[in-house]
């Protein structure tokens, strides 16, 4: 993707328009089958950041002729991520399919770093903690490149809505 594609506008960018966005955002509550406590606060804190700044424009429900804002509910379906969306008059603006395997080992070094992260908050240098943060912070800026890639020609947003949508998706991740 080249720097000035639509989908990767600069975090301070707010809407165009007050349409483009996602007013309201659910998870698939059966598909999480446990949540600690600071995935709780993580997945809190990702929604109210989400519904509170954002940039989203599902680009087939626009030609179609529906509007924003937007309700998206997340789930994930036969291995799949389902992003189900509806306008703002509560109608139903279609579903984006994405395959969750793209993201498999991502999320899987995003989960380990945080591991490690949480543990060393407890025991280690503020040095030590500091890497680690770094790191956490890289993984989840290249899982949010990824999603931006995956949503090209799907959605047009930016890198933090993109970014908050990761954290999500992270959430539906989480088995017994």
């Amino acid at each position: 993707m080249t720097e000035n594609h639509p989908s990767q506008r600069p975090a301070e960018s707010a809407p165009d328009r007050p349409t483009d966005r996602i007013a309201r955002i659910e998870l698939d509550e059966a598909t999480i089958l446990r949540r600690s406590e600071t995935v709780e606060n993580e997945r809190q804190a990702a929604l109210r950041d989400l519904e509170a700044d954002n940039r989203f424009i599902p680009l087939r429900a626009v030609e179609n002729g529906h509007k924003g804002p937007w309700s998206l509910h997340l789930a994930v379906v036969d291995g799949r991520l389902a992003l189900t969306i509806r306008d703002a008059d509560g109608a139903d603006a279609g579903t984006i399919g994405l395959g969750l395997a793209r993201f498999r080992r991502v999320v899987r070094e995003y989960f380990a770093i945080c591991d490690s992260y949480y543990n060393a908050l407890r025991k280690a240098s503020a040095q030590e903690i500091e890497t680690l943060d770094m790191a956490r912070r890289g993984i989840h800026d290249r899982a949010t490149r990824q999603l931006l890639e995956a949503l090209e020609d799907k959605v047009e947003t930016d890198f933090d809505t993109a970014r908050r949508l990761f954290t999500l998706i992270c959430v539906l991740h989480i088995k017994a």
